[in-house]
């Protein structure tokens, strides 16, 4: 006889502040056999995550030589080395709305535009925008109501700080998740505001109260929680109340990570340097996307923090992440590869370009294994989060410089709650990307019958 001992719906609750609590053994199904408690079979909910990268990837670097169970780790893919256990390779997938057909120049736009969804972005650079719903909207609408947010569009470039592609409207391409075919999902790139939003009790007033509160009074939003949380603790096995304890002192480093970084002085402008004018769009390159760029690793590793909080809270269980937008010119000095990463990505065969992609290829696999090491740290049953999820990774692009849209790069972390087989690299050439999302959508207990241009199933069995 299975039985449920405490609600996963379980707050601790203050002034202005709902906290959500970790998935719990006391939360889950225990099977009793003649009286005595085993250990919990279930494992805890599923979560479907995609992470974006923009501008295509260098592909000879990236590519494993054979398909299989077999196969070698690619020299870029060494980078997640840790977690092959958790990860399956996908080659040849096609995002074939993102090609022209009959619509000229805007492969950066349209591939943003069409990863998720599979649908060919109407052109145009007015308010008359249309395009399709995407595969994590989908989910949302399957398994949404099973949490606090449906969804959670987080990012990490604001779409003020780029231009439009070749008439094509910037909904487009700073926009990877879409509602429906006219209303795209608006990302949060402020890891304060996606905090707030995490932590808030749903009241404008209450928690506008709380949190002016809290600044003045330099509190955090466990001092609020903190009476019921010791209540809610006395209830709770060993096990358990270790588990609220990690999870409390992980809500509280960020925020005093938070704290540092909207206290820290604004990067010192190097000697010589000036303000880049508007955009010109007969130059290659779009100078200075801001001066925090210095400030991007920090920034990406708080949005992950953000993102590993909702999931870990079960707040939510579907987000997107783009690593940045579509056309970006992000440089990376921290990868010793201080060059526009667009301009880069338009190599001509430059071995000297490929070798500063590579650079920026492998620091954006460095944070996504940041992401993946949190995940697979927090422990739900005999499983962790990732492997109770499936987290793509890839993108719209394939080679920068040629603009294909074709054999895309793309990996999927996670276990699917054991429901998948990993470990792997699967030939998936000439089949429509968005056969892929339908399977996780299966996975995830959010199934459509079609998305976009999708033809079937990708098996992941």
């Amino acid at each position: 006889m299975n039985r449920m001992t405490m609600s996963r719906r379980t707050m601790l609750r203050g002034l202005g502040t709902v906290l959500a609590l970790p998935m719990l053994e006391s939360m889950m199904p225990v099977t009793r056999v003649l009286g005595a408690a085993v250990t919990p079979e279930v494992a805890g909910p599923r979560r479907l995550a995609w992470i974006y990268v923009p501008n295509g990837i260098d592909m000879e670097n990236w590519t494993p030589a054979k398909f299989g169970a077999g196969y070698e780790l690619s020299p870029t893919l060494k980078t997640l080395a840790d977690f092959r256990s958790k990860m399956t390779v996908v080659s040849g997938l096609v995002c074939d709305k993102a090609n022209p057909n009959g619509d000229g120049p805007g492969d950066h736009a349209r591939a943003n535009a069409a990863y998720l969804t599979g649908e060919q972005p109407y052109k145009t650079g007015g308010a008359n925008i249309h395009l399709g719903k995407s595969a994590d909207q989908a989910a949302a609408e399957e398994i949404g109501h099973l949490t606090k947010f449906a969804s959670l569009e987080l990012g990490i470039e604001d779409g003020r700080k780029a231009s439009s592609d070749s008439g094509y409207s910037l909904a487009y391409s700073h926009n990877l998740s879409w509602r429906n075919a006219t209303t795209p999902m608006t990302k949060d790139c402020d890891p304060r505001s996606v905090f707030d939003r995490l932590f808030s009790n749903g009241d404008p007033r209450e928690s506008a109260e709380a949190k002016a509160r809290r600044e003045q009074d330099n509190k955090s939003v466990l001092d609020y929680v903190l009476q019921d949380a010791k209540r809610f603790q006395n209830n709770l096995g060993a096990g358990d109340r270790n588990k609220v304890d990690e999870y409390l002192t992980a809500v509280r480093e960020i925020e005093l990570r938070l704290e540092r970084a909207a206290s820290a002085p604004p990067p010192p402008i190097p000697a010589g340097a000036v303000r880049p004018a508007a955009y010109d769009s007969s130059q290659e390159r779009k100078v200075g996307i801001s001066s925090s760029s210095t400030e991007y690793p920090t920034h990406v590793k708080l949005m992950i923090d953000m993102m590993v909080l909702a999931f870990q809270a079960d707040l939510t269980r579907v987000i997107p992440l783009p690593f940045a937008g579509e056309g970006s010119n992000q440089t990376y000095p921290w990868a010793d590869a201080d060059v526009p990463h667009h301009g880069s990505s338009h190599h001509q065969g430059d071995p000297k370009k490929k070798a500063l992609l590579v650079k920026i290829n492998t620091f954006h696999l460095q944070q996504f294994a940041y992401l993946l090491q949190k995940l697979d740290s927090i422990k739900e049953g005999n499983m962790s989060i990732l492997d109770n999820s499936l987290i793509a990774y890839g993108s719209g692009n394939s080679d920068g410089q040629r603009h294909n849209h074709d054999n895309l790069p793309l990996i999927l972390l996670g276990k699917g709650g054991g429901t998948i087989k990993t470990d792997r690299h699967i030939d998936a050439t000439g089949i429509p990307v968005n056969n892929l999302w339908l399977s996780m959508l299966d996975h995830a207990g959010a199934s459509d019958n079609k998305l976009g241009d999708s033809t079937g199933r990708l098996p992941l069995t």
